[in-house]
């Protein structure tokens, strides 16, 4: 293993953030983040996320990065900069608000005789402190391998020795880098077994909730936008729910009562956040897997914040990584949580756009507040509205209709799909009476049976 595994003394306290703000150069053609964020935002959000860790912040800085360099990222001038800011502000961890090679952070912290940490790598030890679960736990390891294996780069005298078989000098033998990647190799398919034992319990779950006819509603959204407290509000549960990014990481199941009586399955899943690393999005595929079975999907949006919009896209990029773009078969509401926080003609607005959000060609919205409650009412009797009620029809569409195809996977349950030979498409589907009638009226041509 490596001193990313075991670097992780209780005396780091002080750290400088620093979020690289890239230009137009020619590594931004490249790589780079993903995120259309404002650099300012990113740097804000980076600042919490080494808060969630527990890290005393010295200083927060955005720094220009036209060109990345491939050995520091930084350029020489930029880096004598930053280490005498190390200097003078006592900072013990430097964390880098991207993505870095093994090499560049290994020349960094050997320039600057401190701990650096990538944002990969800030995430993971959040997770690692929040995991509470077997199954998260076990997560969480697995990211974190997936992780480390690349940093064995080190260049320390011990990783260049060489062990020999049958204990002779020299001869055929690998070296201790070679060791410790396979040992890593080893943990790593040990890991994926376990979790694999986990998954097939979790479809065990699922099975048997399937045979009472249960429905499953499912939260998704940014981390901090407010799921815990629209959780524990809907189901009058005790979920931690704090203002700090990933204050809850493991999945919670609660029953929840919609209008009229019937009962359902609410799920809390964990936060999203831009640039979720890949080693992330994959170990925590057996949770996701929550997501993908559930009947109605809420998309909690913190609409208070300015980087809201951005914040979706990203909540939605995962989305399609598991397989629940805009192209999937679940129903998506969006959640715009936080109204409390605006002013009277802000407010007023968002009100408004969620009242005719089933008019568009965009997605069903509902205004909500967690901590008032305003909203939720509207929002449990639209989620009952989307989970196995209503009438069933038969609906024949033109193979181009795309646009009246979108509006059913939004506002209805597709229970059954064919394509004919003259590819039309033929679809069983069950929509409550209100919004049949407005299927028929904003598109008459479709043949509905």
């Amino acid at each position: 293993m490596t001193d990313q595994a075991t670097d992780r003394s209780p005396e780091i306290q002080g750290a400088l953030v620093i979020h690289p703000a890239r230009g137009h150069g020619r590594y931004a053609a490249k790589g780079g983040s993903s995120s259309p964020r404002e650099p300012q935002a990113r740097l804000d959000e980076a600042v919490g996320l080494a808060e969630a860790l527990d890290l005393a912040i010295v200083g927060a800085q955005l720094t220009p990065l036209r060109t990345a360099i491939p050995a520091t990222l930084f350029g020489k001038g930029k880096i004598i900069e930053i280490g005498d800011q190390i200097a003078d502000l006592g900072a013990s961890v430097v964390v880098i608000d991207d993505a870095l090679t093994p090499v560049q952070q290994r020349n960094l912290e050997k320039t600057w005789q401190v701990k650096v940490l990538d944002r990969t790598g800030l995430i993971l030890e959040i997770f690692a402190r929040r995991a509470r679960t077997r199954e998260g736990r076990l997560q969480v390891e697995l990211a974190r391998l997936n992780y480390e294996k690349s940093r064995l780069v080190r260049t320390w005298t011990h990783l260049e020795r060489q062990r020999g078989g049958m204990g002779v000098m020299g001869g055929p033998g690998e070296t201790q880098i070679e060791t410790d990647r396979r040992l890593i190799a080893d943990k790593i398919r040990k890991l994926k077994g376990e979790l694999e034992e986990v998954r097939r319990t979790r479809n065990l779950h699922r099975a048997s909730r399937k045979r009472t006819p249960t429905p499953t509603i499912a939260l998704v959204g940014y981390t901090n936008s407010g799921k815990s407290t629209l959780f524990n509000r809907m189901t009058e549960a005790e979920v931690m729910a704090e203002d700090m990014l990933f204050a809850t990481l493991d999945p919670t199941l609660r029953s929840l009562r919609l209008p009229g009586g019937r009962p359902a399955i609410l799920s809390d899943t964990v936060g999203f956040i831009s640039d979720l690393p890949h080693e992330l999005v994959e170990a925590f595929r057996a949770t996701l897997e929550e997501v993908q079975e559930a009947d109605v999907i809420l998309h909690v949006r913190d609409i208070a914040n300015p980087d809201s919009d951005a914040q979706a896209a990203d909540v939605e990029l995962v989305l399609a990584q598991i397989k629940l773009g805009p192209d999937s078969d679940r129903v998506l509401i969006e959640v715009w949580n936080k109204i409390d926080l605006l002013d009277g003609d802000e407010r007023g607005a968002v009100l408004a756009r969620a009242l005719r959000s089933d008019e568009g060609t965009g997605p069903l919205a509902v205004a909500v507040s967690a901590v008032s409650g305003e909203g939720l009412e509207r929002l449990k009797q639209i989620a009952a509205d989307h989970v196995d009620t209503g009438d069933e029809a038969d609906v024949t569409l033109a193979s181009g209709d795309g646009q009246a195809l979108a509006w059913l996977y939004r506002h209805g349950r597709i229970i059954r799909r064919t394509d004919n030979e003259a590819g039309d498409v033929i679809l069983r589907v069950r929509l409550d009476p209100q919004a049949l009638g407005r299927f028929g009226r904003s598109f008459p041509n479709a043949l509905v049976q």
